[in-house]
């Protein structure tokens, strides 16, 4: 299975210099992918393909050759999920028009080498007919498995994404029972099974994560306000910015993992086979507009497009199936007598005497539509386990 993994190294200052240079190449590269693709947009009417803006890109940049395909290769992926996205109607996706002054670098196949030692190697290729000296770097804690692609990234400091292969397999598919998720701000994940067992798994250490966030971030920038810009008060009140942002998102990293690391432990005991998690997708856009502000500033702080994509590559290394579909009205109605009914307490309770934990409702509901095709009440049902990530 292929992994992923930050690495920190040292070099010397002179190597330090010459990456932040690569990285503003790969941002020279970009722009002249945006341009090269509006020039020829406009003389024939139609998109560059990848060959036509490999040949322009080629021999014009003191990169390895793959390293340059590799941005070239962002770009054409940019502006292909663009595509679909406004062919599902998002209107507010637009293609890459943005030009950048720094853009992560890419050593993929043959561009780098690694030794026994920790010493990487990540090669320049050759520029005007001369080899250039390879960039050398001293890491530890290097993953053991098969190095496919090294990324020169920046967060407070550079570091290495290293892609890998880790020579392990994923579980096989057994049928199991089937269970469904429902997402929220304030139980992350709330499941219920067909054997009639459910979990709550608590998000409010991510809501406080971001809230705190919010909070500093507030106070920063009003007295950053106050500074002139550019001054050497407003740069200090900036790098603070930077830092605690930098910091959030680690921490929040982690809680997300260990929520969906909880819950796929939790599905490996039911001898769960199938997840189907409800789409939250277009809350924000059906929104009535009074309260579509107040939406937005809850949906900031929600982070479910990452539990999405943590919940799939988890439960697939485990042999796991994880379906999305939808979850219109699966919070609302009452599956005893049909009735729609909005609730603002953490109890969903109906006129004919129906009552569920709100969101292990919502589970309840879109498990039986995903299974029978309609809401229906559940025969089998216990009490919710409560499960606060560590």
């Amino acid at each position: 299975m292929y992994r992923g993994q930050k690495i920190y190294f040292s070099a010397s200052p002179r190597t330090i210099q010459q990456l932040f240079e690569c990285n503003r190449i790969s941002a020279d590269i970009w722009n002249d992918c945006l341009v090269e693709a509006k020039n020829y947009f406009f003389a024939y009417k139609k998109w560059i393909k990848k060959s036509e803006i490999q040949k322009h890109l080629k021999g014009k940049y003191r990169l390895h050759s793959q390293s340059i395909q590799a941005v070239a290769h962002k770009y054409l992926d940019a502006r292909d999920s663009t595509y679909k996205a406004i062919q599902k109607g998002i209107k507010t996706a637009r293609y890459p028009y943005k030009k950048k002054k720094h853009f992560n670098t890419k050593w993929v196949d043959k561009a780098f080498s690694i030794s026994e030692n920790g010493t990487i190697s990540l090669s320049l290729g050759v520029f005007h007919g001369k080899r250039v000296p390879p960039l050398v770097l001293h890491a530890k804690h290097l993953p053991k498995g098969d190095i496919k692609e090294i990324e020169l990234c920046y967060d407070n400091g550079l570091y290495l994404s290293v892609s890998y292969e880790d020579g392990q397999e994923e579980q096989p598919y057994e049928k199991g029972f089937s269970c469904a998720v429902d997402m929220g701000e304030i139980h992350t994940i709330a499941s219920f099974c067909e054997n009639g067992e459910s979990i709550l798994v608590s998000g409010r250490k991510m809501r406080s994560l971001h809230r705190l966030r919010n909070k500093k971030i507030g106070e920063l920038q009003k007295r950053q306000s106050h500074c002139k810009k550019g001054s050497r008060q407003w740069k200090k009140y900036q790098r603070a910015k930077r830092y605690i942002i930098s910091k959030s998102e680690h921490q929040l990293r982690d809680a997300l993992h260990k929520t969906t690391k909880s819950f796929v432990d939790w599905c490996i005991q039911q001898k769960i086979s199938d997840i189907y998690v409800g789409n939250p997708e277009g809350v924000q856009r059906k929104t009535k507009k009074k309260k579509r502000k107040k939406t937005n500033q809850k949906l900031s702080n929600w982070s479910f497009g990452k539990t999405k994509d943590y919940l799939k590559y988890k439960g697939n290394t485990q042999g796991i199936n994880v379906f999305f579909v939808s979850e219109a009205y699966s919070s609302q109605t009452c599956p005893v007598c049909k009735r729609k009914k909005k609730v603002s307490t953490r109890n969903y309770r109906c006129h004919c005497g129906y009552t569920s934990h709100r969101d292990v409702h919502g589970a309840k509901n879109i498990l039986s539509e995903s299974l029978r095709g309609s809401f229906e009440p559940w025969e089998v049902e216990g009490l919710p386990t409560y499960l606060r990530p560590a």
